[in-house]
């Protein structure tokens, strides 16, 4: 089972945690969850105006093994407006635009959308349930 949780903080709600959403999938190959501005497709959704997000810009994968990885798929814009970070304990790394991360299994951290214009982000904990 793989467990999401999504804020969307700006500067003004800065550790504010109301609003937040959940979401999960069982460790079945092929199951799916996505984040972004598409309501009809992903299962955690930002505000329709934060244009730094793509409209799917997460997906999280769950591979043959029961693993989970995590992608950060291209969108309509060569750049993006945002950038993208992944967090396991001490341990911190980008996500390359149209990359992919394994997730640790049986581990939790937060993958992190930032916008490069503004003092908001997209922040996603995970827990992954061995």
């Amino acid at each position: 089972m793989l467990e999401l949780t999504m804020a969307a903080v700006s500067a003004a709600d800065e550790g504010a945690t109301a609003g937040m959403l959940m979401a999960d999938a069982p460790s079945e190959p092929g199951a799916v969850l996505r984040v972004g501005r598409d309501k009809q497709v992903c299962r955690l959704s930002t505000p329709d105006d934060w244009l730094f997000v793509s409209r799917v810009h997460l997906e999280f994968l769950c591979g043959p093994d029961g693993g989970w990885q995590v992608s950060w798929l291209r969108g309509s814009q060569p750049d993006p407006s945002s950038e993208v970070r992944l967090t396991v304990g001490e341990y911190a790394q980008p996500i390359a635009y149209g990359g992919s991360v394994p997730l640790p299994r049986g581990g939790s951290g937060e993958i992190v959308i930032h916008d490069r214009t503004a003092p908001r982000s997209v922040n996603v904990g995970f827990y992954h349930e061995a």
